[in-house]
């Protein structure tokens, strides 16, 4: 192990550049794939660029300055002002404060605070972007990134600001005001002015070169963060969805032939027909299943599970796939290449491919809670020997017919955020920028929606839990009594009315697990 500053180089591990420790994430060229994105977040991993990223990045910068040196030409954002002001020169004297006043002048979010767990996101993949040696910032720049990730001293990042292009501009800014010594920071738990962390940890401010503003700011990684974050969440919630309808479908006593394999194999969408073997493999060795039904078909939201939960999964994987080429790509501007003695002007920073595809996600997973919430409708209607509202007493007691309203207002409420924000544009920047994705707001609202989904699948769980038991001495599958057994740990049956908020709360935890 070769100590190189205060970081530390393991041959054959990639040729890492990393903290002393083994739970890290290694970033460079080299694709990242979900699974890395997962165990990021779960595991809480540490970053590091490898020694050819390192290389990368210093030679793009070494290239950079050589080029403004001997060359009088003007070039976007690295000797000129901003948007509108493209064509204002700048001297090469003030170039370290046109890049300054670029991260001043552009924090400007207002909001909510964004998640830490997303900040932190926001971090490793504007890391993964700069990583690539397009971008012309300087190592050090690069190192105190990865400090702020690897140390959790996490930027005071607020959701709204962004338009989704020229980049995330306002989130952006806020993420890199403390390399320059601004803003705030969440440290050790509590929030601080980030002098004064610096002056914690002996960090300097850094001094930034020409394009490094520009380069921290154009990028999509604020939307970027969370639509990876979205979407492994959403994975979690797809899987349970299909558990709790197993326990609905034997709950409702629900007939076995809309599951049959040969139905599906005629329509064969990929989504559809692993939902139907899943449920099918969830349900195995179930006595209710199995007794003898006395109706031929039951309700759409129980008999089209397949349909409507395989497309949400097949939508699932397409947004999936957008999301990892996003993260693997250069996004801020202009990009400079070396090699080829070029630096381009474009637009790799305009969300329009995340805006769309998470309003599609949005969308696709809210389709989840709508048809949970008519399984739950089903469930309390006093149908199939089931007591009304699946209390004993019915009339004395409410039972559980409150949590169908909750689940109801919720599915309307997603409704309303599903309409789609990539279908509008303001023009900005003095009509400069005059058509933005609005991508921003598509993620944060896409992460509403997905957090409104928990909690209409933990209200069918708690209301599915309740009306098996109203089957004994019937019997579930073994998967299904198992996920049972479990829940009833946490949330006993209702003999009668009680506080129902604790008890969804707690539905609502289980679920995270």
């Amino acid at each position: 192990m070769l100590l190189v500053g205060n970081l530390y180089f393991v041959p054959g591990l990639n040729d890492c550049i990393f903290p002393m420790s083994y739970n890290y994430l290694p970033l460079d060229k080299n694709w990242m794939n979900f699974d890395q994105v997962k165990d990021l977040l779960e595991f809480r991993q540490e970053v590091s660029i490898t020694f050819d990223a390192h290389e990368r990045i210093t030679k793009c910068r070494e290239y950079l300055d050589h080029l403004l040196k001997d060359s009088e030409e003007l070039f976007y954002g690295i000797n000129t002002g901003f948007g509108y002001l493209q064509n204002v020169r700048i001297g090469n004297g003030e170039i370290e404060k046109l890049q300054s006043n670029l991260l001043k002048s552009h924090a400007c979010g207002m909001g909510d605070e964004v998640p830490h767990e997303i900040v932190k996101l926001m971090l490793a993949l504007k890391i993964k972007s700069l990583s690539y040696g397009y971008s012309g910032v300087q190592i050090d720049t690069v190192k105190r990134l990865m400090d702020m990730h690897n140390q959790n001293v996490l930027p005071v990042i607020y959701t709204q600001g962004s338009l989704g292009a020229s980049g995330d501009l306002a989130p952006l800014s806020h993420l890199s005001l403390p390399l320059i010594g601004l803003g705030e920071v969440w440290w050790n738990g509590k929030k601080h002015p980030t002098a004064d962390v610096w002056k914690e940890l002996n960090w300097e401010p850094l001094h930034l070169q020409s394009k490094e503003g520009l380069a921290l700011i154009n990028g999509t990684q604020f939307m970027s963060a969370y639509g990876m974050y979205c979407l492994v969440k959403s994975e979690r919630l797809i899987r349970w969805a299909d558990k709790i309808t197993a326990m609905s479908y034997d709950a409702f006593d629900c007939v076995p032939e809309a599951l049959h394999p040969k139905i599906h194999e005629i329509r064969a969408h990929k989504g559809q027909v692993e939902t139907a073997a899943t449920i099918s493999n969830l349900l195995k060795g179930s006595s209710i299943l199995n007794q003898s039904k006395s109706q031929v078909q039951d309700p759409y939201s129980f008999r089209c599970v397949p349909q409507v939960h395989g497309a949400t999964k097949d939508s699932f994987e397409y947004v999936k796939g957008v999301f990892l080429r996003e993260i693997n790509s250069v996004t801020d501007n202009p990009n400079v290449f070396p090699d080829d003695d070029l630096v381009l002007s474009g637009g790799n920073f305009h969300g329009q491919p995340l805006a769309i595809t998470l309003d599609f996600l949005a969308i696709a997973m809210s389709e989840l809670a709508n048809i949970s919430e008519r399984r739950t409708y089903q469930l309390i209607s006093g149908q199939r020997n089931l007591p009304l509202f699946l209390v004993k007493n019915p009339g004395l007691h409410s039972g559980f017919m409150i949590p169908q309203y909750t689940a109801a207002g919720i599915v309307s409420e997603n409704k309303q955020l599903c309409t789609p924000a990539s279908v509008d544009s303001i023009s900005s920047s003095n009509n400069q920028e005059d058509h933005v994705s609005m991508g921003a707001n598509a993620a944060t609202k896409c992460l509403r929606v997905i957090n409104n989904v928990e909690k209409v699948l933990a209200i069918e769980l708690f209301s599915a839990a309740q009306a098996l038991e109203f089957r004994r001495p019937l019997k579930s599958s073994e998967a299904v009594e198992e996920m049972h057994d479990e829940f009833r740990k946490i949330v006993s049956f209702n003999e009668e009315d009680r506080v129902l908020h604790d008890d969804m709360m707690r539905a609502v935890n289980f679920i995270c697990r």
